[in-house]
């Protein structure tokens, strides 16, 4: 049975004022856009809005496939604790269309989940395209319409910020988007805001953004800046950013005993628990869907983990070499403990220095920075605007996240990454990089 997601969101500017609706019909396993509706609907509440947003996006799921299951999500928790039945509907104009909305499809069929609001701007960015049509006396038109708000965004977008780093330098990106603020761009809100706010999508664009961040907010993705004035958006909407999800391998017979294993070592393989494990990080990523790309490093618990994910997603593994863990020289196959005992001057330099290398010949940190940095460059250049799966160790996910930040060297013995966790950063066309997760590890328990 083919399955879809359907995302929809309403809006009043006003409440009740001008309102309108949008919903989009995505492919949960590529994330790719199957459909979209709007329209804008006179003077209505966010409610009603939000009703008629849903109700166009079941009509939408059930025209592409009438036998389809569909996900609902949401960032009205009013629609989808009622539409789930757990709050009763009151409202004399909202209990007809929620009558209407549950006779689209078999109520089998449809299940229902409240989003974050900065999950659902593809919904809220169309919701707002279609008010701002009905403001112009006309009905929304889609997005390759010349008075697209998404058109005009990516126009601006192009026309404000010239990159001032390698996607992922967290300092050199916020300075492109202040840039940005300080030429006037970046001032829409969202759907349902005051009347007079000017309209559109809010942070920076993530319509593919990983499906299961809750409670994260994009303000990350500009560290640097103040808060703006009331009113005022966070930039101009760089479109759908790469988003690279983090996944460290499963255990090993080494990773309970917390030794040393990287890249010249045995090269061990995953062990029964590690392989239940990327079982169940593969169940997981399959149920939420958007990931486009599994890319793994070429250590064998890597290729093991990759190729659970891979086959539950029917997708390919491709393996890059600059993903591997470091070379931990003569300290592989130690704990810290042993390392200590045998090496304490050489131990101690490479936790004062990221130039010192592990003894006998080993990668310092400061030389693998480098290779990640080059290989999330490369990346992203091959997969922009998609969500990617990278299977790798501790130390490439740990720098990926620091550069992300902008954290100083000292910060990779700050971070605790379990084996088997997700965790994720979106990297936009103006260099800036938001963290969107850190070692998740939910699917395990």
């Amino acid at each position: 049975m083919p399955k879809f997601v359907v995302e929809a969101d309403g809006g009043s500017r006003g409440n009740p004022g001008p309102a309108g609706y949008g919903s989009v019909v995505l492919d949960p396993a590529t994330g790719e856009t199957l459909a979209e509706r709007a329209e804008y609907i006179g003077v209505a509440t966010n409610n009603v809005a939000e009703y008629k947003g849903l109700v166009a996006g079941l009509q939408a799921a059930r025209e592409l496939d009438p036998d389809a299951e569909v996900l609902v999500r949401m960032d009205s928790k009013l629609v989808v604790e009622q539409m789930s039945g757990r709050w009763k509907i009151k409202h004399p104009d909202m209990k007809p269309l929620a009558a209407q909305a549950a006779k689209i499809l078999p109520r089998a069929q449809v299940t229902y989940e409240w989003i974050p609001r900065e999950r659902n701007k593809h919904a809220d960015r169309l919701a707002n395209e279609a008010m701002d049509a009905g403001k112009r006396g006309e009905q929304w038109e889609p997005v390759n319409s010349p008075h697209s708000s998404a058109a005009l965004d990516a126009s601006a977008a192009r026309a404000a910020a010239s990159p001032q780093g390698p996607p992922g330098d967290a300092a050199k990106g916020a300075a492109a988007v202040r840039a940005a603020l300080a030429s006037g761009g970046g001032t829409r809100t969202r759907a349902g805001a005051a009347a007079g706010a000017s309209a559109g999508s809010a942070p920076a664009g993530a319509d593919t953004l990983f499906a299961d961040l809750e409670d994260l907010d994009d303000l990350q993705e500009a560290p640097e800046l103040a808060a703006p004035a009331a009113g005022q958006g966070w930039g101009p909407d760089m479109g759908t950013p790469a988003t690279f999800v983090l996944l460290r391998h499963g255990e090993t017979a080494l990773t309970p005993q917390k030794r040393f294993s990287g890249s010249g070592g045995s090269d061990p393989e995953l062990s029964a628990a590690g392989r239940r494990q990327a079982a169940a990080v593969a169940e997981s990523l399959a149920a939420r869907g958007t990931i486009q790309t599994v890319v793994s490093s070429p250590l064998r618990r890597c290729r093991e983990t990759a190729q659970a994910v891979a086959d539950r997603l029917g997708l390919e593994v491709t393996v890059e070499e600059g993903l591997r863990e470091v070379d931990f020289g003569a300290w592989e196959g130690m704990t810290f403990g042993e390392v200590r005992e045998r090496f304490p001057d050489d131990l101690q330099a490479w936790l004062d220095s990221p130039k010192a290398a592990p003894t006998g010949g080993g990668e310092s940190f400061a030389s693998a920075t480098r290779r990640i940095s080059a290989t999330r460059d490369r990346l992203l250049a091959a997969h922009a605007g998609r969500t990617v799966l990278l299977v790798s160790h501790v130390t490439p996910v740990k720098i990926l996240v620091r550069l992300a930040l902008g954290a100083p060297p000292e910060a990779l013995f700050r971070m605790e990454l379990s084996a088997a966790s997700l965790s994720a950063v979106a990297y936009y066309a103006d260099g800036n990089a938001s963290l969107r997760l850190l070692n998740d590890t939910s699917h395990l328990r």
